[in-house]
Parts: C-alpha cells; sequence; structure tokens
C-alpha cells in the first residue's frame, strides 16, 4: 500500500512538472512570444497574440505575421526586431494574398523552423530570402522581356538622358540637385511596366520643356534652367525605342526581370520548354520551382541542400548531378549562375482562381503574349544561341559534335530564305535541330521570318543571285563517290552520318538545299571553321575543279531517296 502511494505521489508529481513545463513553453518560451515581447510601437509595447492573414478564397490562414509583425494589416510601425519591420514595397497589399502565395512555406506553423518548411516531407520549403522576389512567377508572367544586352541599352539611355534627376527607379534617382535641378519631379517609374505609360510620353515631355522655356524667357528674360531645361532634350529614335523596351520591363522586381532577360540570351528554350514553347532535348521547366526537395538527391550538392543549392551545382557541372545528361557545361559565371538560379525558382504557379490573375497572366495564358520579346536579338538568344553562338559563330562543347555556325558569311550567301525558313520550321530529324514551327516547338510563321532576318544581319550579306534551277548538277555518281571517300569522309562520316562536320546523308538537308547550295559549300567552304574550300588545294589535299564537285553533289544525291 505504502509503495503504491509512493507511486502514486511521484507520478503525479511528474505529470505535474510535465504540465508546468508545456504551460510555460506554449505561453512563456514560444519564440514568436519573445519577438513580440521585445517590441514595442508609438504607445509602448505592443499586445501579444497569436496573429494571422486570412483569405477565405484561397482557404489560407497565414500566421506568419504573428512573427513579421509590421506586415500585418493595421498594425503600427513596430521597432525590435529586424523579424518585425514592415513589408517592402511591392506594388499590391501584401494582406491580400497572405504569405505562402509568394513565399510559400508552412502557414499554419508558429514554428520557424516548422513554418519556413524547413522541416522533412514539406514538400513547399520558403523560397530562400535572397532569392525572395522569385515568388512573384507564383501569379505573375512578364511579359516581352528581353535579351541582356537590350535591356542593359534601354538602362543605359535612362541613365545617359538623365532620367533620375526626376524619376525614380527601383530604389535610385529623384536626388534634389543644387538650384533646384532636378529632385522627383516626376513619378516614381519602378511599377511602370505594371501599369502602363503613355504611349506618347515623348511628345507629351517635349511640349512641357517648350512650355518651361517659354515661360521662362517671358519672366526674366532667361531660356535656361530647371528640370525640363536641364534634364530633358531631343531624343533619337533609338534611344526611344531603347526606353520605351525598358520601361516596358520595370514591375518592380528588377532582379527576376534580369534573370529572365539572362535565360533569354543563353538560348535555354532550345533545350527546354516552358509553358509548351522550346525544345525537347531537356525536361520541361514550366514548373520548376515548384520541385519537391524531398524527391531530389543532395549526395553531390556542396552547398545548402534545397533546391537553390541543387540547381547552383547543377548549372556549375550537369552531369555531376544528373548522370548521362545531355546538357553540355556551359562556363557560366557565377553572377549568371545566380540569376537562372533565381529564374527557375520563380517557375511555379499559386493556385488562385483566375478572377485574381495579374493582367500580364491573363495576356500570356488567355491572350497568347510572349513571355520574351519578339525581336530576331530575342528569339535568336532565347531558342539558338545556345547550340549556335550568340553571333552565329557556331559552338563546340567537349565530347560533343560542332554545332554550325549559321552567321558565317559563306552559309548565308548560298542558303535561301526558304531554306532557312524550313529547316527552323521542320528541323533536321536525327540531329539535335529540333522543328521549331508553331505545332512543335511553339514558334508562329512570323516570328520565323523574324529569325531568318535576324541571321541575315549577323552575317551581313544577301543571298547571291542564282538563275539556275534547283537541280542543275549532271555528274558522275561513281566518280562523286571516289572523292566523297577521299575528301569527304573524315569528317561527314562514311555514309554521311555525319561527325567533326554535319550529316550529309540527312532527308530534310537534301530536300531543301539547292544544287547551287551544296556546290557552293564544297567550292568554297566556310571561313572559321574546318570546312576549308576545295576551289583551291591545301597541304593535305590538291583542288577540286568544278566537274569534279558537281560530282559530288551528284553522289550525294544519291542519299536522298535511301530509307
Amino acid at each position: 500500500m505504502q509503495a503504491n502511494k509512493h507511486l502514486l505521489l511521484w507520478t503525479s508529481l511528474v505529470t505535474l512538472a510535465l504540465l508546468v513545463f508545456a504551460a510555460a513553453r506554449e505561453n512563456v518560451f514560444k519564440e514568436w512570444r519573445r519577438v513580440q515581447s521585445a517590441a514595442s510601437g508609438p504607445a509602448g509595447p505592443i499586445d501579444v497574440h497569436l496573429r494571422q492573414v486570412v483569405v477565405p478564397t484561397l482557404a489560407v490562414a497565414d500566421r506568419c505575421v504573428t512573427c513579421h509583425v509590421g506586415m500585418a494589416a493595421g498594425e503600427p510601425v513596430v521597432a525590435g526586431d529586424p523579424t518585425l519591420k514592415r513589408h517592402p514595397e511591392v506594388g499590391h497589399d501584401p494582406n491580400v494574398m497572405g504569405c505562402t502565395a509568394c513565399h510559400a512555406g508552412q502557414g499554419r506553423a508558429t514554428e520557424k523552423a516548422a513554418a519556413h518548411g524547413d522541416v522533412h516531407f514539406w514538400p513547399t520549403p520558403m523560397i530562400p530570402l535572397r532569392y525572395a522576389d522569385a515568388g512573384c512567377g507564383g501569379c505573375h508572367t512578364h511579359i516581352a522581356v528581353p535579351t541582356v544586352d537590350r535591356l542593359a541599352a534601354g538602362e543605359r539611355a535612362f541613365e545617359r538622358n538623365d532620367c533620375l534627376a526626376c524619376h525614380k527607379l527601383d530604389g535610385r534617382g529623384g536626388t534634389l540637385r543644387p538650384l533646384g535641378a532636378g529632385g522627383m519631379e516626376g513619378p516614381d517609374l519602378s511599377f511602370v511596366g505594371a501599369r502602363a505609360f503613355r504611349a506618347d510620353w515623348y511628345d507629351a515631355h517635349l511640349a512641357r520643356r517648350t512650355e518651361a522655356r517659354g515661360a521662362r524667357a517671358e519672366s526674366d528674360g532667361e531660356a535656361r534652367g530647371g528640370a525640363w531645361d536641364d534634364s530633358f532634350g531631343p531624343l533619337s529614335r533609338e534611344d526611344r525605342d531603347a526606353l520605351d523596351e525598358f520601361l516596358r520591363s520595370r514591375v518592380g522586381a528588377p532582379k527576376l526581370v534580369l534573370a529572365k532577360a539572362t535565360f533569354n540570351s543563353l538560348g535555354c528554350r532550345g533545350c527546354h520548354k516552358i509553358a509548351g514553347i522550346g525544345g525537347d532535348d531537356g525536361p520541361e521547366l514550366t514548373l520548376e520551382g515548384a520541385k519537391d526537395p524531398g524527391r531530389i538527391d543532395f549526395m553531390h550538392v556542396r552547398g545548402e541542400h534545397d533546391l537553390a543549392g541543387w540547381l547552383t551545382e547543377h548549372f556549375r557541372s550537369p552531369a555531376t548531378l544528373v548522370p548521362g545528361s545531355q546538357m553540355p557545361v556551359l562556363s557560366l559565371s557565377e553572377p549568371q549562375i545566380d540569376l537562372l538560379v533565381r529564374y527557375m525558382l520563380s517557375l511555379r504557379r499559386a493556385s488562385v482562381p483566375e478572377a485574381w490573375w495579374p493582367k500580364d497572366r491573363v495576356r500570356a495564358e488567355r491572350l497568347g503574349e510572349r513571355e520574351f520579346a519578339v525581336d530576331g536579338a530575342t528569339l535568336y538568344g532565347s531558342f539558338c544561341a545556345a547550340c549556335h553562338g550568340p553571333n552565329g559563330e557556331g559552338m563546340r562543347y567537349p565530347g560533343m559534335p560542332a554545332f554550325p555556325a549559321i552567321g558565317n558569311p559563306d552559309f548565308l550567301a548560298v542558303a535561301s530564305d526558304e531554306f532557312l525558313t524550313s529547316t527552323i520550321t521542320h528541323g533536321r530529324p536525327g540531329r539535335r535541330m529540333g522543328a521549331w514551327g508553331e505545332s512543335s516547338g511553339g514558334l508562329r510563321a512570323s516570328e520565323i521570318a523574324t529569325v531568318v532576318a535576324h541571321l541575315r544581319s549577323l552575317g551581313g550579306v544577301a543571298l547571291e543571285p542564282d538563275a539556275r534551277a534547283p537541280r542543275w548538277v549532271r555528274g558522275d555518281a561513281a566518280e562523286g563517290a571516289r572523292l566523297y571517300a577521299a575528301d569527304c569522309m573524315q569528317c561527314h562520316g562514311a555514309k554521311g552520318e555525319g561527325g567533326e562536320g554535319p550529316a550529309l546523308a540527312n532527308a530534310a538537308l537534301l530536300a531543301n538545299a539547292t544544287d547551287t547550295y551544296l556546290f557552293e559549300t564544297i567550292r568554297r567552304g566556310r571561313r572559321g571553321t574546318t570546312m576549308l574550300g576545295f576551289a583551291q588545294p591545301s597541304t593535305v589535299r590538291p583542288s577540286l575543279a568544278d566537274p569534279e564537285i558537281e560530282s559530288i553533289v551528284t553522289f550525294l544525291r544519291s542519299w536522298e531517296n535511301q530509307p
């Protein structure tokens, strides 16, 4: 009996201690309580209680504002821990959508690790703080983003023409100047791309300048002075176009726009589809930023074991993380890798009703507007540059055949627009050159025509006129076979299957290429490449006469009808 009493006593005391500890832990020692207890508002210490943002339409109850008190609707300006600061300006009220729609994480949790999603089996951890703007991709689809070079040209025009004297942009500009010249006379342009701007802004600015100069001349005889005279003047058409393109890209997330522009400059869509547009060599990237880290192998990742760390390592050395990967080592700089990781993390989709979609997403998904700009430089950069080089000079990656130099003047002098259009539209079956027509790669006929025109500008040459029929060669096929074996087989393969040089037995090539194209390519070669012209002798082979070249062309045509 005495033993039972002792057992009951000590069990009760232990139970009471556990209850006291649990109550203290929940009501005194919670991290969010410590954060709020150290905070103070204009009237003194703030009320310590659980806070949350409830969005019934999205079935969201996010308790992130329990620690991030300054970001809760209706809360005063709070001093104390940096966690308490207000939300940066993002162009809309963050309390409308809640927190997890943009930042991911586990909204109902109140412990830091759980709330940030840094726990086992939680599929959507919070986006790392340094990439916070990637969360915009959950709802937004930035429209008509150009290449890095075109974006930089617009930014240079903005600074060169002193637009920062009157306008703020992404936290810069609008600075007060001596004698009152400048000083934020104009609106903040950081979000002008999302809110639209006047198409006739330039004419309106010129009119204001003329008006200001006239008023000053009437008042004191001086026609100069003031922001309209000191900081604005006539602009060239080139600068105006660059400024228009740059302003359209200002949607309040400059680093994310630059990240997307970097993606558009490196030819990544040549292998990867996004929203159904792009190549098939690599995996679909439409929801790359929503990957579940629990399904990723981090064995060879040297940095953080999260999606951002995996992507960073993958851009450095794809085959290290994905054995057998066909993605070459692109020799990217660390800033480029960081931007690409940011863009990959933005490729996600928040589950919001269509009525909540922002205008850019509606324009992209319902009206068919492009996420990339449709000028020649951007289209070429997005779809072609990775294989054919930024300027059409061709590319070579370790362990892969060389990719053709399609900006080569010798190529463009004999390749007709019809030849280029057909090649881009239908590709080269059996080769890495995919079909880019609307039903396969997603490019429209007008966009393919723009790419063809851009190629012409890269080479700086027009198609040489040729009055001969497409099929005019009448050579000796047997002699052509002998010459091919002696002079061509080493690069193009014994059966024209390709090697160092392209595959000449390709049905698509032979169907589109004229005899003149084949003849002139053999005769003159391609300057700057391993394909030297056979009209001139070299140290390892004699020159070929025109009849001999015609015989090689005739032999090549013998492959045309082979299965």
